[in-house]
């Protein structure tokens, strides 16, 4: 249900996305929760991450730093995640403020 910037392709903010997602999760325990699908087309798991009980996907969308993106049937989550980008950026937080999306 999201999508945050590539580093491949050297999307704007994608070296703060990294960032942040490892803050985030690296050397922390986290716990996985599918929707419907097992994976995306490219082979990746498609999964809702929780550290403690906080979902990761939800911060990185409240914090500017990736996009509520519907991916079919998986959406479970959807509507949450268009909030906090709606709210993310009305704030200007993120990429909101240093892309020109």
């Amino acid at each position: 249900g999201i999508d945050a910037p590539e580093i491949d392709d050297n999307a704007c903010y994608s070296q703060e996305a990294k960032q942040k997602n490892q803050e985030l999760v690296e050397g922390k325990q986290v716990r996985l929760e599918k929707d419907v699908s097992d994976k995306d087309r490219y082979g990746r798991l498609l999964r809702y991450v929780y550290v403690d009980d906080q979902m990761v996907n939800e911060l990185l969308v409240k914090e500017g730093v990736a996009i509520a993106k519907e991916y079919p049937p998986d959406v479970k989550y959807q509507n949450r995640f268009l909030e906090l980008e709606s709210e993310a950026q009305k704030n200007q937080f993120g990429m909101w403020s240093a892309c020109d999306l």
